[in-house]
């Protein structure tokens, strides 16, 4: 908002006969701040969420080359388990069960081991599916384009709006040592006037 409402004194302080030369250089550096926002800081945030989209595109397919699911069979509920939330979901709440399970990895070898099911109430023999890599040993779900796009725009976003506060943060340290400059030769005038301050006949 302050930069917002120091562009009219580029304007304003223009033709005004009681302008300092500190109130226009205020609103050409506010102006300047606004117009780095409106045109870096979109272009920043669209250079890093590009960046970013080819990142995780690409982390996408290698995942989905790397990583299969398989079908794993229910041996029995492990001991102490209990409802737990899936930290690989969207929002880690859907419920997941440990058990102990059976499956066959993609190269055909035999597994067993103790992992999270999507089964509420797992009993023996049940069946639900694991993501493995080639040998059959468990691994997160590979990420699928659509969250990739959406943490790309994310990140995008991110950088644009850090851009546009750093701008914003430039701008009010730069009005910040001007104003102090401003005020400490205010303090040199009235050094100077103080002495010969309210005399009669004092100046003349």
């Amino acid at each position: 908002m302050g930069t917002v409402r120091a562009i009219g004194g580029v304007w304003r302080w223009r033709h005004n006969p009681l302008r300092r030369r500190t109130d226009l250089a205020e609103a050409w550096v506010a102006l300047s701040a606004l117009l780095l926002i409106c045109l870096v800081a979109p272009v920043v945030g669209s250079l890093v969420g590009g960046a970013a989209q080819g990142v995780l595109q690409q982390s996408v397919r290698e995942q989905h080359e790397s990583r299969h699911e398989v079908t794993a069979t229910v041996v029995r509920r492990a001991a102490g388990s209990s409802l737990e939330a899936d930290p690989e979901t969207d929002t880690g709440r859907e419920a997941r069960t440990r058990v102990v399970a059976a499956w066959t990895a993609p190269d055909g070898t035999a597994r067993h081991g103790t992992v999270l099911s999507g089964l509420n109430s797992p009993h023996g023999g049940d069946r639900f599916g694991i993501w493995t890599d080639v040998h059959g040993r468990p691994v997160p779900r590979p990420l699928d384009s659509v969250r990739a796009t959406t943490h790309a725009v994310l990140a995008g976003l991110g950088a644009a709006l850090l851009t546009a506060g750093a701008v914003e943060g430039g701008r009010r340290v730069i009005v910040w040592r001007m104003v102090r400059r401003r005020y400490a030769r205010w303090d040199q005038a009235w050094d100077r006037a103080g002495p010969d301050w309210g005399r009669t006949g004092a100046g003349s």
